[in-house]
């Protein structure tokens, strides 16, 4: 059993990036057995959702002309046009079926904004408007995080580098995510964790 300090971060496993979900990401069922048997471990669970409502600035529907994956600029900096998934209450934004929830304390939405996407757990894409889990993390004594979930390269990614940037020991177990690797960004996502201090296992 994982002490006190160790959580675990399981990220954004829902239908919507599982096989057959609008954002499918390959494989990402075949993490659901692994993360409910290393969720037996910690103590501390938290998961994250993806949380968008109808018309989200980051979706391709919304940009006319601009096909899904394309990417435009924002006051933020360059943005992924997504085809429309998770969208609050559906189907699709919903938990995998077999993810265990009950083992988790805390269920950390994102992306509800509508005008800026979040990947990270921590961060809204502009890198400065915070989820919340931050705060909650340190006010428990939290110090050190393993993560899980999807994808890779986008949400884990994000969420792994500002976890480091903030002071936590982390760590990515790298067999218990899978990714979407738009033209190689797995291998680049992978680089910038490591070069963060992020733990690839």
């Amino acid at each position: 059993m994982h002490d006190a300090t160790h959580a675990l971060i399981v990220i954004d496993v829902q239908n919507d990036f599982c096989p057959g979900g609008a954002l499918a990401v390959p494989g990402g069922d075949e993490i659901v057995p692994g993360i409910n048997a290393l969720m037996a471990e910690f103590q501390a669970v938290i998961l994250t959702q993806d949380w968008h409502p109808a018309g989200h600035s980051s979706f391709a529907s919304q940009h006319a002309g601009q096909p899904p994956y394309s990417v435009v600029d924002f006051p933020y900096g360059p943005q992924v046009l997504w085809p429309d998934h998770c969208l609050q209450g559906s189907p699709g934004a919903a938990f995998h079926p077999g993810l265990h929830t009950d083992p988790a304390q805390m269920i950390i939405r994102k992306g509800f904004r509508p005008a800026i996407d979040s990947y990270s757990a921590f961060f809204e894409n502009d890198h400065t408007t915070p989820t919340g889990l931050d705060g909650a993390l340190r006010s428990r004594g939290i110090t050190h995080l393993t993560m899980v979930g999807l994808a890779t390269d986008f949400c884990v990614n994000y969420s792994a580098q500002d976890a480091a940037r903030l002071g936590f020991a982390v760590e990515v177990r790298t067999d218990l995510c899978r990714a979407i690797d738009l033209d190689g960004s797995l291998g680049a996502a992978e680089d910038g964790m490591r070069a963060a201090g992020v733990t690839l296992r």
